[in-house]
């Protein structure tokens, strides 16, 4: 009967540790572990097993305090990265140009881009023309023949592949069907 009531009250002593590290683990109360093995085992050194509790309780406690350590050294490692991330951020922001580019802006640069690549191909051969354009994708390829001159178009088309040709005329007809 005697070791059945030390099993509740080492029991008991396990479920109110594991509490208490519950506890502090999840933040609302913060512990500190300050197990002493001589407070532990006031007047019960006569008993091997509370003797082996205290140690075991003592080690745990020391292992608990150096978990705890270790969690604020990397608590203190994320804020200074967090500190450093939103530094770095704000100098990035301020070194960023103040107006961004429109969407009108930008789409006016791409068409000045496609209108000097138009006068690159008017100004080929058509059978060299056909060779480039055989090898673009053929939505991009499609936009440049509808650009360029008509009667260098005609040109360029007829030097293609026709099975090219095709491909190229479907996707100038889709194009011009959405506008």
């Amino acid at each position: 009967m005697k070791s059945r009531s030390v099993l509740t009250w080492m029991g008991g002593v396990f479920m109110i540790v594991a509490a208490g590290s519950a506890i502090q683990l999840t933040g609302w109360i913060r512990l500190q572990a300050h197990a002493e093995t001589a407070d532990l085992l006031k007047g019960c050194t006569d008993v091997p097993e509370a003797v082996e509790l205290a140690i075991r309780l003592n080690d745990r406690a020391l292992r608990i305090e150096r978990y705890l350590a270790e969690l604020d050294r990397k608590k203190a490692e994320v804020d200074t990265s967090r500190a450093a991330l939103s530094e770095t951020l704000a100098r990035l922001v301020a070194e960023s140009p103040a107006t961004p580019k429109s969407k009108a802006a930008k789409q006016d640069e791409v068409n000045e881009d496609v209108a000097r690549l138009v006068a690159v191909y008017d100004q080929m051969k058509p059978e060299q023309a056909a060779v480039v354009i055989s090898n673009l994708p053929p939505d991009f390829a499609a936009e440049i023949l509808m650009r360029v001159q008509p009667e260098n178009s005609a040109r360029i088309m007829a030097s293609v592949d026709p099975n090219q040709a095709a491909v190229l005329t479907s996707y100038m007809g889709s194009r011009r069907a959405r506008q």
